[in-house]
């Protein structure tokens, strides 16, 4: 049975680089990558760029905007380590998709695609990192969109942190197990 652990920060908390170091020693130095962003503009080029000189060759690349599920799968056949990073661009590509005034319905299809990733790491035998963004924190967005994207984002990460069995909550580049502490206290 997989594991599953969430790695969740807000932006430039050292969050992936610390999956890809965790990944890398879980996968005894190697690890496949399921990317889901999309590039669209010069500036999603460069950091797409960035990614992966930081990873060099011990990672196996697999492109996921959509139906990640089925990569995870396939990347669990050959590898005991697989990061996904990152729920959140994934989130964004669903709402994309979706119709933004149907609000029951959009959780509905959201909580089953996340079920999808949970199902194809628990049915795996690697051991799955996906990496989340915190982006609740901040003011209440002014328009829908950007609402939606928060909603849905914290969302999806409560139904995979529910799931994982570690939390890492990462803050200047620091991580800390956040699930065991939760845990401790309960």
């Amino acid at each position: 049975m997989g594991q599953i652990i969430l790695v969740t920060g807000g932006a430039r908390s050292g969050k992936s680089s610390f999956a890809e170091r965790l990944a890398l020693k879980l996968g005894n130095g190697r690890a496949a990558y399921i990317a889901t962003a999309q590039i669209f503009d010069d500036e999603m080029s460069y950091r797409v760029k960035l990614h992966k000189e930081r990873r060099g060759k011990n990672w196996l690349t697999f492109e996921s905007p959509f139906n990640a599920d089925k990569s995870i799968s396939f990347a669990a056949e050959n590898f005991n380590a697989i990061l996904f990073d990152c729920v959140t661009i994934y989130v964004s590509n669903f709402i994309l998709q979706e119709n933004l005034d149907d609000e029951p319905e959009l959780y509905k299809n959201l909580r089953e695609l996340i079920q999808q990733l949970i199902d194809a790491a628990k049915n795996s035998n690697a051991t799955i990192i996906f990496v989340s963004n915190e982006v609740g924190g901040g003011i209440v967005p002014e328009n829908k969109l950007a609402r939606r994207f928060r909603d849905l984002a914290g969302f999806a990460n409560q139904l995979l942190a529910a799931q994982a069995d570690k939390v890492f909550l990462t803050v200047a580049g620091i991580a800390v197990d956040i699930k065991k502490l939760a845990e401790a206290i309960e």
